[in-house]
């Protein structure tokens, strides 16, 4: 009784102030789009049968979106239609980066190296051909029919100095990642302030000033990759020091997706905390922005994942707030388990039909979309 109690407190405090909207806007932040996690259901074997874990069900069914993966997304975005007859659209948080595996075995996995996304795409395609030939186009087709409406989440998801000390240590565990095209069961234990995929997070704050070069390169790749610059930044895991929000603002960045309880790492395991909603802004000049519902269709919580859903977003309307769906790729994720994919489609399937059932005036959108509304009716 008492965890439903404070959900009910939870799930009110995330909308009860900021910006407002009579409008009834649902939104899709999915994270993790363009990042190579797990290469493929056979690396994922020889990582076990090498003593690897699987701490989480990202490392045993993240992969990068198959071709697969995106035309069964698209069927179902496109089955059901907002009181525009839009469809309903993703907004995938996706790196324009991802390991260069390949370079990095040639010289003995001596220093990291990086490539863009349209080139793991093509060596993929080679490699498995059943799977990636053809995906990329895809994914700018999904672009261009809006489906799909991509922003920034790093330059690549792993945190770069828990690489580069693992590779310096000559890491079994990294290693083996590696040798099987992929970034998983990695653990951090040793770095107390920091997790693996992480890419923004440190020890030292002074760690900071060579992440912000990272970040002006990664926005320069996404428009690169992308084909337009991203506005709108949710940083791998959440985490971001306030030290870095000048770098996102310089190169083009207006709004920042940030927890409704913030812990901001200071340096040297201290923290402090704060409060945010949508529309507070930074002294940079960046608005924040809160998700207020949750949407894991393949985690196993024992809830209907529908019905709890609609029951966020209920909350959200009566407050005169967008409904910001928070979700991950891995979700909709069927190159390892095609009934992952299956189960996550079938309830975003069932999900979309209920809310335009339940709100027969919903409009579907990008997230930059929303926000811009949002701002101009402010204005």
């Amino acid at each position: 009784m008492i965890r439903k109690i404070l959900g009910f407190i939870f799930m009110n405090l995330k909308n009860a102030i900021g910006w407002k909207t009579q409008r009834k806007i649902v939104v899709f932040s999915v994270d993790d789009y363009g990042n190579v996690r797990v290469n493929s259901k056979k690396a994922l074997d020889n990582m076990k049968a090498a003593g690897m874990k699987s701490y989480s069900r990202f490392d045993a069914l993240d992969t990068l979106e198959t071709k697969q993966d995106l035309e069964q997304l698209f069927e179902v975005l496109s089955s059901v239609k907002d009181k525009n007859q839009r469809s309903a659209v993703f907004t995938p948080f996706a790196l324009p980066c991802n390991i260069d595996f390949e370079k990095m075995e040639s010289e003995d996995f001596q220093q990291f190296h990086f490539e863009t996304l349209p080139v793991t795409y093509q060596k993929l395609a080679v490699q498995q051909p059943e799977a990636y030939q053809g995906a990329w186009d895809l994914w700018q087709a999904g672009i261009e029919k809006g489906y799909l409406k991509p922003q920034f989440h790093g330059r690549e998801h792993l945190n770069l100095h828990i690489f580069n000390d693992k590779l310096q240590k000559r890491d079994t565990e990294l290693l083996t990642a590696l040798k099987n095209k992929s970034y998983t069961s990695i653990s951090d234990d040793d770095y107390p302030t920091m997790s693996s995929t992480a890419a923004f997070d440190f020890w030292d704050v002074k760690e900071n000033e060579t992440l912000a070069p990272m970040i002006e390169e990664g926005l320069e790749l996404f428009e690169k990759v992308y084909g337009y610059k991203s506005n709108y930044c949710t940083p791998p895991v959440y985490n971001i020091h306030h030290s870095l929000f000048g770098t996102l603002k310089k190169n083009g960045v207006e709004f920042i997706d940030l927890g409704l309880v913030r812990k901001e790492h200071q340096g040297f395991n201290q923290y402090k905390t704060s409060i945010n909603y949508t529309g507070k802004s930074t002294k940079e000049g960046l608005s924040i922005i809160v998700r207020n519902v949750v949407f894991e269709p393949t985690e196993d919580r024992d809830i209907d994942w529908v019905a709890f859903t609609m029951k966020q977003i209920e909350t959200a309307f009566r407050w005169n707030k967008p409904a910001i769906i928070s979700s991950h790729r891995v979700n909709f994720c069927g190159h390892i388990d095609p009934e992952n994919r299956k189960k996550g489609l079938e309830t975003l399937q069932r999900l979309l039909h209920e809310i335009v059932k339940k709100w027969p005036e919903v409009e579907f959108m990008a997230v930059d979309e929303m926000v811009e509304t949002l701002k101009n009716k402010r204005k």
